[in-house]
């Protein structure tokens, strides 16, 4: 068992033994959604006010708005979140490379297998070269989506790493 693993299962035994609210609803109590990057520098909780059952979390590289679609279907569908708030953040590794970096990166170090099965599964790594623009064309996105209804509430904002702060962009 590797020392993450160690880590998981001693924590689990802690957070477990005063743990209290297992009786918490399935649908997020204030109804929102927070749409972040998976950047281990940002603690959404903390960062952005979310306490345990109040909100939808969703992460991935670069708060990608087109990458998160389908689980903000389901969190506004079936669970009723009626408003979204997307933070993007600054030094995000999204605005470091290309696709076709990317790309290379992946046939160099796992074959040209991967690469085909790649453009199967994932045609774009949705890099951005500029953050307000990307937080601005997701939010567009989002509000353009059939599949994201005109009542929800979008907004759009940027975390910075190097301060904490997040300050509103749309």
């Amino acid at each position: 068992m590797s020392a993450i693993q160690k880590n998981v299962e001693a924590t689990s035994e802690s957070y477990s033994a005063s743990f209290t609210q297992g009786d918490l609803a399935l649908p997020p109590a204030k109804k929102y959604l927070v749409l972040t990057c998976m950047d281990a520098r940002i603690d959404p909780a903390r960062a952005f006010g979310i306490e345990l059952g109040d909100a939808h979390v969703i992460r991935n590289a670069g708060a990608s708005a087109v990458d998160a679609l389908r689980s903000i279907v389901i969190s506004e569908q079936l669970l009723g979140t009626t408003e979204i708030v997307l933070v993007k953040h600054t030094g995000c590794g999204m605005l470091t490379f290309k696709n076709e970096d990317a790309v290379g990166i992946v046939q160099k170090n796992l074959g040209a297998e991967a690469v085909s099965e790649l453009h199967q599964k994932v045609p774009d790594f949705l890099p951005f070269p500029k953050l307000e623009k990307a937080v601005e064309d997701d939010v567009k996105f989002l509000k353009a989506s059939k599949l994201v209804p005109g009542s929800v509430t979008i907004s759009g904002w940027v975390y910075e790493v190097e301060t904490g702060k997040t300050r509103r962009v749309v």
